[in-house]
C-alpha cells in the first residue's frame, strides 16, 4: 500500500514547512516538493492543503479495562484505542497491574489478554507494581527486556496501591541501573487517608471532600520525596499527572538543579477547576479523579511550565466511569466513587485550540507536548513521535480553522458524560492514519480491533 499525502503544513518538534510525504507499506519512505513524479503508482492521495500534517498523538497515561473500587474502567482497549485515534491519538501506553502475591510477568500477562484482538492502534505497557520484595527485584530487568520499561509505584491508595520509601528506593536504584524509568503517584496517601477517614466521620460525604481531602501540600510532599529518593538511588523519576503549583515547584527545584526529574500534567488540571466539585445533585462526582481538581489560580502557573519545560509532556490519565451505576457507588460517601475521568478523544484539539489558538504554545510545542517528548522519554523515538523516513507513518492530519463542540452524545469513548461537555473547540483531527492505513477519515472509522500492536519500547537514555 503507496500514500501519497501533498501539499500539507508538516510541523514536527523541531521543523514546520510544507511539502509532501510518499508512504510505502507502514514507514515513511519519502518527504519532499512534488513527490507525484518520483512516486510512481499510488493506492491513495490525500490533498492536504491547508492542513496541518503532525505526528500521531502519544498519550502514555491511559487506563482501559482498569478494576478499580468495585467495578472497571468503562473503556477497554478497542473502544479507548477508537476514541483516541479519533482524536488523533495513534499510541497510548497503558498500565499494567502487578497485585499482590503475584510475579510481575503475570500483572502484565493479564494485560496483554486485555489489548491483544481488541486494540485498534497501537500501544505499550508500564508496569504498576504493588508487592516487591527484595526476591521479586530483578523481575525488574527482566521486564525491560521484554520492552517494559517504565514502572509506576503509589505513595497513595493504603492498601491497594501504595509501597513505602524503601520498596521505592530498591525500585529505582534497581531501574536507574538497567535503563528503567519510575513513574511515580506522588502524594503523601498515607495523611490523605486520615483526612478521608475524618471527614467521612463528621458527615462530610459529598463529592467536594474528594478535593478537600487531597490539599496541594500532600502532592507537593509527594513530589519532593519522590525527587529526593531518586536522587539518592542515581536514577530518573517521571511525576504522573501533576496538577498544582506547589507541586510544580518542587519539579522546577529539581531542574534547576540538574537532576533528571520529568513530569506531566494533563488537559484536566489545565482547564477545569475545583468550582466543579460545587455542582448541585451529584454532579460533583463526574469531576472526582486523583489528585483532584484544582483552584483555578494553578493554571497559568502549570501553562508556564509547559513553556519552560518544567512539565514535558501532556497526557490524558484516561479512566472512564459512567455516571450511571459506576460513580453513583459513592452518591453517600465521596471515597468510594470510582476516581478516573475521560479525556483520551478530546486531548489533540483541547490543546491546540487553548494552547496554540491562544498564544500559549506555539505549533512546535503543541507536537512536543502531545507526542514527541512522551515519545523520547519513553522509548518510541524516532519510530514514534516524529515525521521523518524510516519512521512508523503514525500521522494525522489536523485542520486548525475547523470547530467543533465537545459534546457525549457525539464523542466516541464509552461513557456516558463529557467533562468538556458543549466546549467549542476550534482545531480538529480530519485524517488518521496508523503504520500507513487510514483509520480515520472525515469522522468514519475504517480501523478494526486488533489492527495495534504491542510496541516494545527502548531504555531510557
Amino acid at each position: 500500500m503507496k500514500t501519497l499525502i501533498k501539499n500539507g503544513h508538516i510541523v514536527t518538534a523541531v521543523d514546520s514547512y510544507i511539502a509532501d510525504i510518499l508512504i510505502d507499506g507502514e514507514t515513511v519512505a519519502m518527504i519532499g516538493k512534488d513527490l507525484s513524479s518520483v512516486a510512481g503508482a499510488v493506492d491513495k492521495t490525500i490533498d492536504a492543503t491547508g492542513k496541518l500534517v503532525i505526528p500521531g498523538g502519544i498519550d502514555p497515561h491511559t487506563h482501559m479495562d482498569l478494576p478499580f473500587g468495585g467495578t472497571s474502567s468503562s473503556d477497554d482497549f478497542e473502544t479507548g484505542t477508537r476514541a483516541a485515534a479519533f482524536g488523533g491519538t495513534t499510541t497510548i501506553i497503558d498500565f499494567a497491574v502487578q497485585y499482590h502475591g503475584q510475579a510481575l510477568n503475570e500483572g502484565l500477562d493479564a494485560w496483554f489478554a486485555k489489548a491483544e484482538g481488541k486494540a485498534t492502534t497501537d500501544y505499550g505497557f508500564h508496569l504498576i507494581c504493588t508487592d516487591l520484595p527484595d526476591e521479586r527485584l530483578p523481575e525488574l530487568k527482566a521486564m525491560i527486556n521484554q520492552g517494559v520499561t517504565s514502572f509506576k509505584l503509589f505513595m497513595a491508595y493504603p492498601g491497594v496501591f501504595l509501597v513505602d520509601d524503601g520498596v521505592i528506593f530498591k525500585a529505582m536504584t534497581e531501574a536507574g541501573e538497567n535503563g528503567g524509568l519510575i513513574c511515580m503517584h506522588a502524594e503523601n496517601g498515607v495523611v490523605i487517608d486520615v483526612l478521608v477517614k475524618r471527614a467521612i466521620a463528621e458527615g462530610r460525604t459529598a463529592p467536594k471532600y474528594h478535593a478537600l481531602t487531597r490539599p496541594t501540600k500532600a502532592e507537593a510532599e509527594g513530589v519532593h520525596r519522590a525527587i529526593a529518593i531518586a536522587e539518592m538511588a542515581n536514577s530518573p523519576v517521571y511525576i504522573v499527572h501533576l496538577s498544582c503549583y506547589d507541586a510544580l515547584k518542587e519539579v522546577q527545584a529539581a531542574r534547576d538543579l540538574g537532576l533528571p526529574a520529568f513530569a506531566e500534567t494533563c488537559p484536566q488540571y489545565l482547564l477545569l477547576d475545583y468550582s466543579l466539585y460545587e455542582k448541585p445533585d451529584f454532579e460533583g462526582a463526574k469531576y472526582v479523579m486523583t489528585p483532584p481538581l484544582r483552584d483555578r489560580e494553578n493554571q497559568e502557573k502549570l501553562w508556564k511550565g509547559l513553556r519552560s519545560d518544567d512539565l514535558q509532556v501532556i497526557s490524558t490519565d484516561h479512566c472512564p466511569f459512567c455516571m450511571k451505576e459506576q460513580k453513583e457507588l459513592g452518591r453517600d460517601d465521596f471515597s468510594r466513587i470510582p476516581n478516573g475521568g475521560p479525556g483520551v478523544e478530546n486531548r489533540m484539539s483541547l490543546i491546540y485550540h487553548h494552547g496554540v489558538a491562544q498564544g500559549r504554545i506555539n505549533l512546535n510545542r503543541f507536537v512536543e507536548l502531545t507526542s514527541t517528548a512522551a515519545a523520547k522519554i519513553f522509548g518510541l523515538f524516532p519510530k514514534k513521535g516524529t515525521i521523518a523516513v524510516g519512521s512508523d507513518a503514525d500521522i494525522v492530519i489536523f485542520d486548525p480553522n475547523r470547530e467543533q463542540t465537545i459534546s457525549a452524545a457525539t464523542h466516541h469513548m464509552r461513557v456516558d458524560y463529557s467533562a468538556y461537555e458543549g466546549w467549542k473547540v476550534k482545531g480538529v483531527t480530519e485524517v488518521v492514519l496508523s503504520r500507513g492505513k487510514v483509520i480515520v477519515e472525515n469522522g468514519e472509522w475504517k480501523g478494526k480491533a486488533g489492527d495495534g500492536r504491542f510496541i516494545k519500547r527502548g531504555t531510557f537514555a
